[in-house]
Order: structure tokens, then sequence, then C-alpha cells
């Protein structure tokens, strides 16, 4: 199993606010150099191990929500565990809220028992370091930043991010897609799609009434933007002066060849992303029923590699609607529309 630490704000924006530079931007520009400093350091340590699951007896989540009080320690002090009452901090509460919607999410849609499918524990860390911008998923644990109170609020407030970090978790018991260029942007997409599932189910919203957005939330009054990334429109999600337009494809034509960020997992995770939209929408209702599953069915798939590309990918999503709703159905034509939609041929 290859673990890798996922962290939900790409580098790349990180990066557009650390250059920010002049006053008043460099109060914008320090708690970001930071971010970028504390992450490559976490890049070179090694990722957490995952545990064995405990094996509960009886289904259900098995959350412990720590707090770090501002260090950098991991795990921290224990805030909530499972079964106690809210502590009237808001970052702990919605961390706590947010696991259980992402493992309500899992077993309700897809059968799961928490990440590994086995009951796996769900720890996660409330305010890590100073105005830390980001949220990660190291192998073990969610670990949530405070944000800088002007361009990013807590990381906590968005149940989409959650779900996305949680995400990595099930793509690590899974398929393990390698976090690196194509394969990656899978991994990101597969989370992004996860974090878009458990908000959706959360609110039980349709697939026409859900926003797409991931990271809905963050962003601070005054900050020209939505969310992180929108799934529906990649390239929209914000337009600011000083984060910047947002880089996302779109569509195969305009895929990024690049060495930074593993070679585009963030970036391009926006093709699969609209691949998926223009799937779940054409097939309606709710998204956890419909695409969600049959995304999660190609997951699955024993012959998905872990060096797998997008062709290889609506492959197998290809194949995985025709085994649950039958060749030529709606589903599978929703599904090769989506695909046609960004210029992704599927090819095994």
């Amino acid at each position: 199993m290859v673990i890798a630490r996922c962290s939900i704000v790409p580098p790349y924006l990180l990066d557009r606010l650390e250059s920010a530079g002049a006053a008043p931007a460099e109060a914008l520009a320090e708690p970001a150099r930071r971010t970028r400093a504390l992450d490559a350091r976490l890049r070179r340590q090694r990722p957490a191990r995952a545990r064995a699951s405990a094996g509960a007896v009886e289904p259900g989540p098995q959350r412990t929500v720590s707090d770090a009080e501002g260090g950098t320690e991991l795990p921290g002090r224990t805030a909530r565990r499972e079964g106690e009452g809210p502590t009237g901090d808001v970052a702990v509460d919605e961390a706590y809220d947010g696991l259980g919607a992402t493992w309500r999410m899992l077993r309700e849609a897809f059968e799961r028992d928490s990440l590994d499918d086995a009951g796996r524990p769900l720890p996660a860390t409330v305010h890590y370091g100073q105005r830390y911008d980001n949220a990660f998923w190291d192998g073990e644990r969610m670990v949530f930043g405070d944000g800088d109170g002007r361009v990013f609020g807590r990381f906590t407030a968005s149940v989409s991010v959650i779900g996305h970090e949680l995400g990595h978790g099930v793509v690590q018991y899974t398929a393990d897609l390698a976090y690196r260029d194509q394969a990656g942007a899978l991994n990101e997409h597969v989370a992004d799609v996860l974090g878009v599932l458990v908000e959706q189910h959360a609110l039980d919203q349709s697939a026409e009434e859900a926003s797409w957005l991931v990271g809905a939330g963050l962003f601070q009054p005054g900050i020209r933007g939505v969310a992180l990334r929108s799934m529906a429109a990649p390239g929209t999600a914000y337009d600011d002066p000083l984060l910047g337009r947002d880089p996302q494809p779109a569509h195969w034509r305009d895929y990024v060849v690049t060495d930074e960020d593993d070679g585009g997992v963030h970036i391009n995770s926006g093709i699969p992303n609209r691949a998926f939209h223009l799937a779940a929408t054409a097939i309606g209702g709710r998204t956890w029923e419909g695409a969600g599953r049959i995304w999660y069915d190609a997951l699955l798939d024993p012959t998905l590699a872990g060096d797998a590309g997008f062709a290889a990918f609506a492959a197998r999503t290809l194949a995985a609607a025709a085994r649950r709703h039958g060749e030529g159905s709606a589903q599978v034509d929703a599904v090769r529309a989506g695909w046609d939609g960004v210029g992704v041929a599927p090819q095994e």
C-alpha cells in the first residue's frame, strides 16, 4: 500500500498567495509561506502507517477528535470521543459531525464499513499549526488548520473537504492509485467525488439540486470565489486579485503537463470531475445511487491498476455501468457521454 499525504489546497494557490509580496498583501503571504514550508517538511517525513481496524462488533463510526492547540505534534489532546456530546469548540464539533456524515454516506450508499470496509476508526486533529492554510490526510488521520482568517477560514467548516480527505483513505484501501500524474489526478478526482457525495447525502440533494462545489465556505468575505473547485465548471471556482483565476482545465485538450504538484494532480482532476458531473446530471436523481455507485464500482474493479490513466479509468466506469444496468442502458450512455464531453476516449 502506497501512502501519500494529500492536502485540499493546491500548492499553486498557496504559491500565488506567497508571492503577494507588498503590504497589505504581505499579511496574507506570510501564513501561505509558513503553510508551504510546513507542507514541504511533512512531505519529507515518512507518511503515517495505516493502523489495522479494531473490528467493531456492530458497524458504527469510531470517531476521536484531538486538538493540536496551535502546535504541529500529532495527534494532540483528545477533545471528543465517539458518543460524547458537543464540546462548544466549533472546529472539534464540525470535525466530529463531518466524520460521521462521511461514515454514514459510505455505509448507506455503498454498504461500506468505514474507509477500509472493516470498521476502521476515524481519528482527526483540529487547530493544527498557526494560521495554517490547509487540511490533509496523512494515511492515518484527518488534520485541519484554522486558516489565516483573511483568505481562508477554518477547514472543518466544509463537509465536502472532510469527505474529500477521508476519500483519499478510501482510495488508499481500494485501488491505491499512485499520487502522481494522471493516476494522481484520478486520486484527487475520486476524493472530490466522495467529498461532494458526502455533502449531497447529508443534505439529501439530487444531482440537479447540488452545488457541485468542493470547499464551499472556506473563503472569507471579500474573496471573489465560491470554493476551491467546481466539478460542474472547472476553472470557474474563483477569480480574485490575490488568488488569480481558477486554472483547472475542463477538457483533455487543455491537460496541463507539469512537474509541479506531483505532476499536476490537483489541476488536472478538473477533467474527470467534469466527466463525472456530466454523467451524474444525465442519470439524475440522487448521485450516490446513480453515477456515484458506478464510480465506486469502478474503484473496486480488480483490473484497475495503481498507475491507471484517465482512459483506463473511463473504461472501468463504462464496464461498471454495464454490469449494474446492462449494455445499451441509459446509464451506460450517460457515462460514455460524460467522458466524450471532456475528450477522453475509454481504453483498456
